[in-house]
């Protein structure tokens, strides 16, 4: 495995991420700075469960299935929900990779390699389902939702000074919205163990109810009453 970020290198990426919140190779940074044993924690629940010995059986990776023409699939479905998020926010599924790579731990071992590239690859699904935008509060609540999801501390350092530094904005809305996801995420089914493969042509509204999801109605409040019309069934 490559070396570990240092506890001094994921501080000063902090600090760069607080600066430019659009800066997402510093969330990498930090997160692998002070996520401890977190990853072996997931990677484990995940080798346990019964959908993650049929993911890691798989041959085809997530991205590859992301990166497919998903047009065939209804647009109300969560692949019809999920392109759309992509081509109104002008992302694209590899997106990540990019952004991540310069600074990527290696796992030797394939299979602790291929959780941790799911893991990055179905982040955008993680925002299509939760329905959390990609604006500063957007991204905080879903990051929130994320701690709550895996328990990495890194996560939650970003969260903690994100939040304090977005409340001079909003003033204490902030820190019920950010709770609120990650009550969310604490409520609902375990993401890193879905298989989202077997998901992506089924309406989003019966993809959310199967995962137990909450809708995000106090974000949606600190935006005015505001949906991201991407992540709204049509």
């Amino acid at each position: 495995m490559a070396p570990k970020t240092s506890v001094k290198e994921a501080l000063q990426a902090l600090r760069r991420l607080l600066q430019n919140p659009e800066a997402t190779d510093e969330v990498f940074t930090v997160i692998r700075g002070f996520s401890g044993n977190s990853f072996e924690k997931e990677f484990q629940r995940f080798v346990r469960s019964e959908s993650g010995q049929q993911i890691l059986d798989a041959e085809q990776e997530l991205l590859d299935v992301l990166k497919s023409d998903l047009s065939q699939c209804q647009l109300n479905s969560l692949a019809g929900t999920y392109s759309r998020f992509l081509r109104l926010e002008g992302l694209t599924a590899d997106g990540l990779v990019d952004a991540s790579d310069p600074t990527q731990e290696v796992f030797d071992e394939p299979m602790r390699a291929k959780f941790g590239r799911r893991q990055r690859d179905q982040h955008d699904l993680w925002h299509t389902v939760t329905q959390y935008g990609r604006d500063e509060l957007g991204e905080l609540c879903l990051l929130a939702f994320t701690f709550a999801q895996t328990g990495n501390r890194g996560i939650g350092l970003i969260v903690l000074f994100g939040t304090l530094k977005y409340r001079k904005i909003i003033g204490n809305k902030a820190f019920k919205a950010v709770r609120e996801g990650y009550r969310n995420g604490k409520r609902c089914a375990w993401l890193p163990g879905v298989v989202w493969e077997d998901l992506l042509a089924l309406p989003i509204d019966q993809v959310r109810a199967q995962l137990k999801l909450a809708e995000p109605s106090t974000y949606w409040a600190c935006r005015g009453g505001e949906r991201f019309a991407s992540l709204i069934p049509v």
